[in-house]
């Protein structure tokens, strides 16, 4: 069976990214991003979608996490699209429901070639540690527009930044595992247009 592998370098003038995605993995990574809370939230994502991940990056966070944050969306989206290829045989469409102690999250995706983003999550506070939680939305914006997948994500409750952002993260993992998942019984793409 082909192998499911995207591996992106991007470099620009604020950011430098190297990032290697296994679909197909056993949930292994080395994460390095100077950001240690988005190193967390990554490793997370690798271990619960059964990802491979191998990343480094670094940019102008001397400014602040937006440059980075919003790069490193790009380059896993871009990973994703590069690794399924021509989506035959995928499950395409994902969604878990995820709790995190007080925190419940849903994430619905479509992996449609048709990008789309809808993010409802209310913060009472987005501080955790030193990183601004509010970056999230655009992180995962940008995953889903250089992904070209259609990506729902909502906070039925919670509290805790640290458990919302956990929460989505995981939650985001399980649905991207569900959907890139082949299923046997598909023949060529799952769409009756018979291309995604």
């Amino acid at each position: 069976m082909k192998k499911r592998i995207g591996q992106i370098v991007r470099s620009t003038k604020e950011t430098q990214i190297k990032l290697t995605l296994d679909l197909d993995g056993k949930g292994s990574y080395q994460v390095a991003t100077t950001i240690p809370f988005l190193d967390h939230m990554l490793e997370l994502f690798a271990k619960h979608g059964g990802f491979d991940l191998q990343l480094t990056a670094k940019g102008d966070t001397h400014i602040d996490d937006h440059h980075l944050v919003e790069d490193l969306g790009i380059a896993l989206g871009d990973a994703i699209a590069k690794a399924l290829g021509d989506k035959k045989g995928i499950v395409r469409y994902g969604n878990f429901l995820l709790p995190m102690d007080e925190t419940l999250s849903y994430v619905a995706l479509d992996l449609s070639n048709r990008p789309y983003f809808v993010y409802k999550v209310k913060w009472s506070h987005a501080q955790i540690g030193k990183f601004d939680g509010t970056l999230l939305e655009h992180f995962f914006e940008s995953v889903a527009a250089s992904s070209r997948m259609n990506l729902h994500m909502a906070m039925k409750y919670g509290k805790h930044p640290h458990h919302i952002a956990e929460s989505l993260f995981k939650g985001f993992a399980r649905a991207l595992k569900q959907a890139v998942s082949r299923d046997r019984r598909v023949r060529g793409v799952p769409s009756t247009k018979g291309t995604l």
